[in-house]
């Protein structure tokens, strides 16, 4: 069982990163195109799926999201809200 487990992970993250790479916007994707970083995650299984976690996986900043303050955490802080009272 010891000597399948490495080829188990490998392959369970193989699979997380072809789900994950399929459902990024390609608009946030970084570094290269999606189909590229399919392919990569796809023809180098940890290679390309370490270097889909680490270099091309979309962050807050490049889907256009700037941190928590893009939305008010309560009713009461929300202008919008307040206004149609």
């Amino acid at each position: 069982m010891g000597r399948f487990l490495p080829l188990v992970i490998v392959a369970l993250l193989t699979i997380y990163c072809v789900v994950e790479v399929a459902q990024a916007p390609p608009y946030a994707v970084r570094r290269a195109p999606r189909w590229l970083w399919a392919v990569a995650v796809i023809c180098l299984p940890l290679a390309g799926a370490l270097g889909w976690l680490f270099f091309g996986r979309p962050t807050a900043q490049s889907r256009g999201e700037v941190g928590p303050s893009k939305r008010p955490k309560a009713p009461d802080d929300d202008v919008d809200f307040l206004r149609g009272l």
